[in-house]
């Protein structure tokens, strides 16, 4: 297991480095297409409650996808993280309600709904660095969203899981360790592709 840690964390480590070298334009642009491409898919178009998040920096811009979503009638959760690095939920209310928040983040200054809120969603979206061709998707380590989908995994619900990159982030293969669960679509400005629904861990197999 100590091996798909190294090879995570190198992995990490060049597409940081890649995203670093996009400017706010490109940044910008890739997010309008996100959204675009992002609301041609059934499971978001027609969700009731979407767990999502805010991207910060260089991330895969989310910003137009949260209103895209809320403008249909969509019900957004947003994540607010927790002192032990668990995430709690609250409903998104628009741009003006998101509050500076530790590590950079922006979180959504309403009622906190619990870690159990995600439960309800029919559709969930995933920060990541990368995706394999297996849905295995690379996060940047924190273990936040290694617990939200554990959470997900142990109520049954069973929620569409996709994953927002850039299109270089999709690559041939994530080192997987055996807590990792598969996502179900991966959107990238240039279009989206959807993986085999597995269940379960993936397992380093």
């Amino acid at each position: 297991m100590g091996d798909e840690k190294s090879e995570k964390n190198g992995l990490r480590g060049e597409l940081l480095a890649t995203r670093r070298l996009l400017s706010p334009t490109d940044v910008l642009g890739a997010a309008a297409a996100l959204a675009r491409q992002a609301m041609l898919l059934p499971e978001l178009a027609g969700a009731s409650t979407v767990a999502a998040y805010v991207s910060v920096g260089r991330e895969p811009g989310t910003r137009a996808l949260l209103d895209a979503l809320r403008a249909q009638g969509t019900r957004v959760l947003l994540p607010v993280l927790m002192p032990d690095n668990d995430l709690d939920w609250a409903a998104y209310e628009g741009p003006g309600r998101l509050l500076p928040a530790a590590r950079g983040l922006l979180e959504p200054d309403g009622e906190r709904l619990g870690p159990e809120a995600v439960l309800s969603a029919e559709a969930v979206l995933l920060p990541g660095l990368a995706v394999d061709g297996r849905g295995v998707r690379l996060g940047r380590g924190g273990g936040s969203y290694d617990r939200v989908l554990a959470r997900i995994a142990a109520a049954g619900t069973d929620p569409a899981l996709v994953v927002l990159l850039y299109v270089n982030e999709v690559v041939e293969q994530v080192p997987a360790e055996p807590h990792d669960h598969p996502v179900h679509a991966v959107v990238t400005p240039q279009g989206v592709r959807r993986f085999t629904e597995r269940t379960g861990p993936v397992g380093s197999a």
